[in-house]
């Protein structure tokens, strides 16, 4: 017996480290690991991301681009046509060439700019000094240059979409999942209170909310530091958590009786651990995928509403006032293009590169599909 057992261990002993160094050769790849080396393998959706990830850089170094200021006017160029002109050292602000300009005089080119925006000024005007692009763009009819306008009003547009995105997630995520899993009469009423507020149409409560709100705007600016543009994403926030709520239901209703589920349960975990520790992180796939397609319905909705003006107020700039200037400048006589091509394809650019995205993450964050490629 003791031979027999012996032989048995010096058996097992070259293949256990056999399996061991199979093993160490063949490491495991995670969800998220898988996830993203599909996405990588998904050229359209990976080309999209890059897209978007140069996009977003540009528009948030946009004070540090040797650009035009975007609501600096010039009545002498009204409507120009865009000119392949490499730059000039033109005028940044009311001061005449052949001055010395001050960092103040550079700020006051602009509206009211935070910290980050004067210093990142001050860095371009460290390194351009007075020179800026010329009008690659055209220029508007107040001679404003669209590129510059292009550019600062994608800071404005993705501000707001990721704002009133973030405040969906919050709220959607949170009462979708507590529903689904407290499920019952609690359940019931929690969705029979987002069936009441979906049948209110978004456009008017969205316009009553910012014009009630406008009526004591100046109470809420100097009691809570709320100015017309925070009002605006809590509101469009607010209003898209809906569909979210929905969403994240029905996966938690799908998960709630699973194994991992019951077994935190039985080791006594409350309803919040529940949540947030296990319910929570096993819809997060769906919710990045929600997401990339929530972010596109925003930009759209700010821009509808600042078309409308109830959005941005001048002299800040978004792709919806872009667009209102656009309309302005068709007329049956002559028709300024570039007021509507340029605008027009940076917007439909992003958002298209942000359903792409949202098409590549649903293929690459689906559980189904892994090892099928």
């Amino acid at each position: 017996m003791a031979a027999q057992q012996q032989r048995r261990w010096s058996y097992g002993g070259p293949d256990l480290e056999r399996l061991l160094r199979e093993a160490r050769e063949n490491k495991g790849e995670s969800l998220w690991n898988d996830a993203w080396r599909r996405l990588r393998r998904n050229r359209a959706a990976w080309w999209s991301l890059v897209f978007l990830v140069c996009f977003a850089l540009l528009s948030f170094f946009a004070p540090l681009l040797p650009l035009r200021s975007p609501v600096t006017t010039n009545l002498q160029k009204t409507h120009h046509a865009p000119e392949l002109v490499w730059g000039d050292s033109g005028y940044l602000s009311a001061v005449p060439v052949g001055q010395a300009v001050t960092p103040e005089d550079i700020e006051r080119a602009y509206w009211e700019l935070g910290s980050l925006d004067r210093g990142l000024l001050r860095l371009r005007m460290g390194i351009f000094g007075r020179w800026q692009t010329g009008n690659w763009m055209g220029t508007d009819q107040l001679g404003r240059d669209i590129l510059s306008r292009i550019v600062w009003g994608s800071r404005t547009s993705i501000l707001v979409a990721l704002a009133a995105t973030f405040c969906s997630l919050l709220i959607g995520v949170v009462y979708g999942a507590f529903s689904g899993l407290m499920g019952g009469r609690v359940d019931n009423a929690l969705m029979r209170i987002v069936d009441i507020l979906y049948s209110i149409p978004f456009i008017f409560v969205v316009i009553f909310l910012i014009t009630l709100i406008g009526d004591h705007r100046v109470l809420l600016e100097e009691r809570l530091g709320l100015d017309r543009e925070k009002i605006f994403y809590i509101v469009i926030g607010a209003i898209y958590w809906l569909t979210m709520a929905r969403v994240v239901r029905g996966q938690v209703l799908s998960l709630k009786n699973s194994e991992f589920i019951e077994a935190a349960r039985v080791i006594g975990a409350s309803t919040a651990r529940i949540l947030f520790t296990h319910i929570v992180p096993n819809v997060l796939s769906i919710v990045i995928v929600y997401l990339t397609l929530t972010i596109p319905a925003i930009m759209l909705f700010e821009a509808f509403l600042s078309f409308l003006g109830l959005g941005i107020e001048p002299p800040k700039v978004s792709w919806g006032t872009l667009a209102n200037d656009g309309t302005a400048a068709i007329n049956p006589l002559r028709i300024f293009w570039w007021l509507v091509v340029f605008p027009a394809l940076a917007m439909g650019s992003t958002l298209l590169a942000l359903n792409i995205l949202g098409d590549g993450l649903r293929d690459a964050l689906d559980p189904k599909l892994r090892g099928k490629d």
